[in-house]
C-alpha cells in the first residue's frame, strides 16, 4: 500500500487522428484500415471503437492506432 503513493500515474492520451486532431465520440471519420471507408466513433462495452456507416462493421480503437506516430489511423471528417 505504501509503495502505491510513490508510483507515477500513467496518462491516458486523447485520441488524435493521423494529423493530430483531437477525436471527440460522434466525430466522423475516416477510416485508412479493414475497408471500413466512413465512419463514426462510438463508446462501446470494451471502450472507444469505430462502426462503420457504409458497412456496419465495429472495429476497436485499438486496433487502429499506428505503431510510429501513437495517432490513430483515421482522419476526422467536417
Amino acid at each position: 500500500m505504501l509503495f502505491d503513493l510513490f508510483r507515477k500515474k500513467k496518462k491516458k492520451k486523447p485520441l488524435q487522428d493521423i494529423e493530430g486532431a483531437l477525436l471527440e465520440i460522434g466525430d466522423r471519420v475516416n477510416c485508412m484500415r479493414y475497408e471500413m471507408g466512413e465512419s463514426v466513433l462510438q463508446i462501446g462495452e470494451l471502450g472507444f471503437e469505430y462502426k462503420s456507416i457504409e458497412t456496419g462493421k465495429i472495429v476497436n480503437y485499438t486496433k487502429m492506432i499506428d505503431a510510429s506516430t501513437s495517432f490513430q489511423k483515421v482522419k476526422k471528417l467536417n
